[in-house]
Order: structure tokens, then sequence, then C-alpha cells
């Protein structure tokens, strides 16, 4: 079970972990429509949204049938962090979650994100702040540390607790892993084994298929899974992971058809938030993922990309079935 705030989920939740330029409000609705319990936003820059930058005030828009749903935010300076949170609790998200574990470069360089593992006092000050100004529940998502040698999440997460966050979530990898290499997700078990953790222990790394989501479980028992890259383009993991774990077995992947069909309506709603430019730009980030693993999709693919308008869009995918 997990318990956050007014949430509360039985069994092993499973929640969409928020990406950059992939977890919208259309993909968001689409998982949570294939099993996602929580599904979050993108990342949105603090000094964006005290600034009302139209682009980070879009990002918090929300529709009632994703709920439960998290916004997160990041940045590096406590004030405007604070402030940040205050304007995005008036979206009434579940949850606002803090990103502590961002490892890209431009976010890093101003001393968000991941950076702020190199400096935990300043990490826990900032919590602290923002749990006392807003009223619904705060969590917090990081990483294992900055690099090897610095791994002190196991050590971060009782102060953490402390600071009154009602969940943690931990990437299996340090800051200078980027997502390359192996989540290790020892210390999320050693976590989970600490007597004095309270709050549930949310694991992310990794998770890319139903099986690999109950080796997690079975070896480190993490009260809940978040799932993000494995989702772009193949938001049915979600369903496949839960019927694994509740039976044992393996469902079978959509048919080309039944794909095609997900990929339109996926398509559609984009179309309604970003107008058709929008939409087919941003698509063309989930192709890859759609048709994974279709025989002579390349050329299909590089048509897509090239793409400009949604009537091309329908006919080459309508080219794709044909030819399957």
């Amino acid at each position: 079970m997990l318990k956050t705030g007014n949430i509360e989920l039985n069994g092993t939740p499973l929640l969409l972990a928020p990406m950059e330029d992939i977890t919208d409000r259309p993909f968001r609705k689409i998982c949570k429509r294939f099993g996602a319990d929580i599904v979050y936003t993108e990342f949105i820059s603090s000094e964006g949204l005290i600034r009302d930058a139209d682009k980070s005030v879009k990002k918090l828009d929300i529709d009632e049938e994703e709920r439960p749903v998290g916004i997160q935010i990041f940045g590096h300076d406590i004030e405007s962090m604070v402030r940040a949170a205050r304007y995005a609790e008036k979206a009434a998200p579940e949850v606002i979650d803090l990103n502590f574990g961002c490892p890209v470069k431009k976010v890093v360089k101003k001393g968000a994100g991941a950076a702020l593992l190199k400096n935990p006092d300043y990490m826990l000050k900032m919590t602290q702040a923002i749990v006392e100004a807003v009223d619904i529940p705060v969590t917090v998502k990081t990483r294992l540390g900055w690099d090897h040698d610095s791994q002190i999440i196991d050590q971060l997460a009782e102060p953490l607790q402390d600071t009154g966050i009602k969940a943690l979530t931990i990437h299996g990898r340090t800051r200078s892993q980027l997502y390359k290499g192996v989540a290790d997700w020892t210390l999320i078990g050693k976590i989970k084994q600490n007597p004095n953790i309270e709050i549930p222990i949310i694991g992310n790394g990794d998770i890319d298929s139903a099986e690999k989501a109950k080796e997690m479980l079975e070896k480190y028992s993490p009260d809940a899974l978040m799932i993000g890259r494995a989702a772009i383009g193949n938001p049915w993991i979600f369903e496949q992971v839960k019927h694994y774990l509740e039976t044992g077995k393996i469902i079978a992947l959509p048919s080309i058809e039944n794909k095609i069909e997900i990929c339109l309506e996926h398509l559609l709603e984009e179309t309604k938030a970003k107008g058709e430019r929008g939409a087919v730009i941003e698509m063309r980030k989930n192709y890859s993922g759609y048709f994974k693993g279709i025989n002579n999709f390349k050329p299909h693919k590089i048509k897509l990309m090239q793409a400009e308008k949604i009537e091309d869009i329908h006919h080459i995918l309508n080219e794709v079935q044909s030819s399957h």
C-alpha cells in the first residue's frame, strides 16, 4: 500500500516518472488509461513559474481524469522554490514533488536538480522551507549521490523524512552516470530495511518490463515503482506490469492495429493541446517506442519524422497497417 496525503493505493502502485518534454497532459492521460496510478508533470522551473513564463505556467494544466497527479518543480534558490511551490499549489495537484535528481548539464550548472546532492544541508533546508510553505503533501525525487564515491542517499533518507516529506523516490544511479550503465537498487533496499523509515520509498531506474518490475520488488521491497523512459511510446507497460504482478502471466503486446489506434489517439490529444504543428513535432519522439520491433519500419519512421501535417501522419500509418 502507498499512502501519501490523501492518496491511498493498494497493491504495488505504478507511477509515471516526470520527464521533460515527455510527460505532458496528453501523454499522462494515455498512461493513466493503461494503469498508471499516479502521473507527474514535466519538471517545471521555479524561476519560470515565479516570472509567469508561459511555457512553465502551461505545464500546470491538469485534467480531472488524470488524477492523482503530482507537479514537480526544480530550482536552486530556496525563496524561488517556495514561491513556485505556492504557485503550483494553486493548480490543486495531489502532490508537489521536488526534483533533486535531474542530471542534465543545463540544470546542474545552475545548482539545481542533482547538483543539490553536493550540498545536502542546503537540500534539507530547501525541503523544510517548502514543506512549511504549502498545505499539500511534498515529496522528493533524487539519486544515489553525485558520483560513485559520494552515494549518500541512505544517509539522507532519514533527515529528508524529518523535514516532513511524505514520500521519497530514488533513481538507482548517480548523477555522473546520467542514464548510462545499470541502475543499482542496493541502497533502495537498504533504506527500506531501516526501521526508522516510515514514509513510502519508491524505486526508479531500468523498469522496462513486467519481469524486471517483479524482480526489483522481490529483491528490494519498495512501496511503489516509478517507470520513466520505458513508457515513452509504450504506455501499455503499466498494464503489462500490473497483470504480471497479479497473475504471473505476460499479456500479449498490442497488435499493429491497436498500436496505430493508440498512437492516433495520442496524436489527437496532442493536437487538442498544442495545435497541428505542435502535435506533429511532439509525436516524433514517440514513434520509435510505439512501433518498436515492427519489421521494416525504418522507411515509415523516416516519413513520419519528416511529416508536416496530421493528414500525412494518418496516410503513413495506414501504409504501416496495410504492409503488415
